[in-house]
């Protein structure tokens, strides 16, 4: 979560998210390990609001819209794999959705076909990172989200990169 000050700052953060200025990095925990190591998924997404969930789709279809993102995959267990997402667009559940639909469903996503839930409740999905170059001092600001505390996994994985 990014916080501004004043109201001109909100609006120069508004612009470089609308502009793709901000770049976010997403840490997730799947059971399947995916064909390539890394690579880009490229869908075209419709989503249902009734169900509060999203479907991808490998061509155009009514009301799509077209989502993108990049992987690497940064970490393994016995059992399961640590994977790096970079959003090129933002829609509705789109990490969730695109992993799931390459056959890597998100520990804990019951919605998207994980089998079991987490014993917290909640998805295996992190928001890890977050950098943009500050609009006046021009630095590189750059922040880390630790790893939650509640589950072991996550903590070994962080080890392993």
């Amino acid at each position: 979560m990014l916080f501004a000050k004043t109201g001109k700052a909100l609006t120069r953060l508004n612009d470089m998210f609308r502009n793709q200025e901000v770049k976010k990095t997403y840490w997730a925990i799947v059971k399947q390990q995916p064909e390539k190591h890394e690579g880009r998924l490229e869908h075209y997404m419709v989503r249902n609001e009734k169900q509060n969930k999203s479907m991808a789709y490998d061509k155009m279809v009514p009301n799509a819209k077209k989502a993108a993102l990049t992987y690497k995959l940064i970490a393994k267990s016995d059992t399961f794999f640590l994977l790096e997402v970079h959003l090129e667009t933002g829609r509705h559940h789109q990490i969730r959705c695109q992993l799931a639909k390459m056959g890597c469903p998100i520990k804990g996503d019951l919605k998207y076909g994980f089998p079991r839930s987490n014993a917290n409740g909640g998805i295996s999905l992190h928001a890890r990172n977050v950098e943009f170059i500050h609009p006046v001092s021009k630095e590189l600001i750059q922040i880390t989200a630790p790893v939650p505390e509640d589950d072991k996994l996550w903590g070994a994985m962080e080890k392993m990169v």
